[in-house]
C-alpha cells in the first residue's frame, strides 16, 4: 500500500510538471528583433509598412507575437552592443534595416534568423552566398544600390545639362558603399559627367569636404547612404541650397526635408515584403532556403520648393515622371 501510494505520488508529479512545461511553451510567443541605425522617427514609415503587413499575415503585436526595437540613433558604434542585446534576448528572428545593421547582427549571431529588409549588395559584403542560395542564417531583400547608380546620374543631368562635376559625399568603408561607388564610376565615364569622391567618416570631417567641393568647383551632389552624415542631415541640405547645387540624396526622408530628389527603391513596401520573410521563418522555413529578392517598386520625389529656391527649372517630363512632387 506504502508503495503504491509513493508511485501515485511520483505520477501525480510528473503530469503536474509536464502540464507546467507545456503550459510555459505554449505562453511562450514568437518575439521579433528589430536593429535600426536610425531613430524611431527615421524609421516609422517602415514600421508601420512592415506591422500592417504582419497583421495581414495573421500575427498581431502583444497577442502571438512580440516586438523589441533597438535603435542607435545614428551612432555606428552602438549597433555591435544593440545585436548583442537580441541575441541575449533570445528573439526568434532579427530584422536589420541596413547593410551595417546586418553586419552588426552576422557578427552577434550565425544561429539566430537574420531578415535583410534593405540591403546594398548583400553578395558583394559577404552576407550571403548567392541571391538563390543564400546560405547561412541571412536572407531578406536588395536594394539594388549598385545599379540604382547610373540613374541617379543620369536624372541629375536631365534636370541640370550643363552639369560636368559630381560630388559624392559618403564613407567607402560604409558596407555596400564600395559596389555602389564602382557602379557610379562606370556609369559616370559612360555619360561624360567626372566623379569626386569625399570620404566622411566622423563630423569634422563635413566641413573638410563642404570645402573640397568648392575647391574643386563640383557643380553637382549625390549623398550616400551614411550614418555621420544622416546625423547631420540639415547641414548637408542646407550647404547644398547655398551651394544652389542639384542633388540627389540616399532616401525619400532627405527630400521631405528640403533635398531635391531621390530616386531608389520604395523602402516602405521592402519593410512590408520583409514581413513575408518573418512569416515564413516563424512557420519554421529555414533563411538559407530562402532566396534574396529584389525591388519591385520604385520611387521618383523631387521638392519643387528647393529647385525653386537654387534657381533650377525642372524640365515638365521630368516632372510628369515623378512619384511624388513635394510643393
Amino acid at each position: 500500500m506504502k508503495l503504491r501510494r509513493v508511485l501515485f505520488g511520483l505520477l501525480l508529479a510528473t503530469l503536474v510538471l509536464g502540464f507546467d512545461s507545456t503550459e510555459a511553451q505554449q505562453a511562450r510567443i514568437p518575439r521579433i528583433g528589430f536593429l535600426v541605425a536610425s531613430s524611431p522617427s527615421a524609421f516609422a514609415a517602415r514600421d508601420q509598412a512592415f506591422k500592417q503587413r504582419i497583421r495581414e499575415l495573421g500575427w498581431v503585436d502583444g497577442k502571438n507575437i512580440a516586438s523589441e526595437y533597438r535603435y542607435a540613433d545614428g551612432n555606428r558604434d552602438r549597433l555591435p552592443e544593440l545585436a548583442a542585446e537580441l541575441v541575449r534576448l533570445d528573439v526568434d528572428v532579427i530584422i536589420t534595416i541596413g547593410p551595417a545593421d546586418t553586419r552588426a547582427a552576422k557578427q552577434a549571431t550565425a544561429k539566430i534568423p537574420i531578415v535583410m529588409a534593405a540591403d546594398s549588395d548583400p553578395v558583394e559584403t559577404g552576407f550571403v552566398a548567392s541571391l538563390a542560395r543564400p546560405g547561412g542564417n541571412i536572407t531578406g531583400l536588395s536594394t539594388l544600390s549598385p545599379e540604382m547608380s547610373g540613374k541617379q546620374l543620369e536624372l541629375l543631368q536631365e534636370i541640370a545639362p550643363t552639369i560636368s562635376r559630381v560630388s559624392v559625399l559618403g564613407n567607402s568603408t560604409e558596407p555596400g558603399n564600395a559596389a555602389v561607388l564602382k557602379g557610379m564610376r562606370l556609369a559616370a565615364s559612360a555619360i561624360g559627367l567626372q566623379l569626386q569622391v569625399l570620404d566622411v567618416r566622423s563630423a569634422n570631417d563635413i566641413e573638410t569636404a563642404f570645402s573640397a567641393n568648392k575647391k574643386n568647383r563640383a557643380d553637382s551632389l549625390i549623398v550616400l547612404r551614411n550614418f555621420v552624415l544622416s546625423a547631420h542631415r540639415k547641414k548637408v541640405i542646407s550647404f547644398a541650397l547655398k551651394s544652389r547645387l542639384p542633388s540627389m540624396f540616399v532616401t525619400s526622408e532627405w527630400v521631405a526635408a528640403g533635398g531635391l530628389m531621390f530616386y531608389g527603391p520604395d523602402l516602405a513596401d521592402l519593410a512590408r515584403r520583409a514581413a513575408n520573410y518573418v512569416d515564413k521563418i516563424l512557420k519554421h522555413a529555414k533563411p538559407a532556403d530562402l532566396p534574396v529578392e529584389q525591388p519591385t517598386k520604385f520611387e521618383f520625389v523631387i521638392n519643387l520648393k528647393t529647385a525653386k529656391q537654387i534657381g533650377l527649372t525642372i524640365p515638365p517630363n521630368v516632372l510628369a515622371r515623378a512619384d511624388k512632387v513635394i510643393r
